[in-house]
């Protein structure tokens, strides 16, 4: 931020929030499209897939860490975002409160999404273990 002013930092702040809601909005439907292709066991797709969604999340996590910075730059180290949202006034203020609630929300809905996906491959692989290598114990012990 040394060669930033306030009012840029403030601006670049805006934004990368409003960046990061369009880009989970696109990480939703990515996830989705991965479910989707699991559930078809279409392997090419969930390869293409998991190359985009690792794409995504890098450049989420880059954003985020330069989040961190701007807002450590505007108000030191232990600064927050609702901190940095009372550095705004009218308009700009409202569209980050709106942005972050709805940032917030995205990165809640991602993650359910990501885990709902991961928890779907992981229980098709178990069953195609089962299926290929056969079970110790076909009943349990009486």
């Amino acid at each position: 931020m040394s060669r930033m002013t306030r009012q840029e930092a403030l601006a670049r702040l805006l934004a990368d929030v409003a960046e990061d809601v369009a880009a989970y909005r696109a990480l939703t439907l990515l996830l989705e499209a991965q479910f989707e292709a699991a559930l078809r066991h279409r392997s090419a797709a969930l390869a293409q897939l998991a190359d985009e969604v690792g794409a995504m999340v890098d450049t989420l996590d880059t954003r985020r860490r330069q989040r961190v910075v701007l807002v450590g730059a505007l108000l030191g180290p232990a600064g927050t975002m609702a901190q940095a949202a009372e550095l705004l006034k009218g308009a700009s203020r409202r569209q980050l409160d709106a942005n972050w609630a709805e940032l917030e929300r995205m990165v809640r809905e991602c993650k359910r999404l990501n885990q709902r996906n991961s928890d779907f491959l992981t229980d098709q692989y178990t069953i195609m273990q089962r299926v290929l290598q056969g079970e110790d114990q076909i009943y349990a012990p009486a």
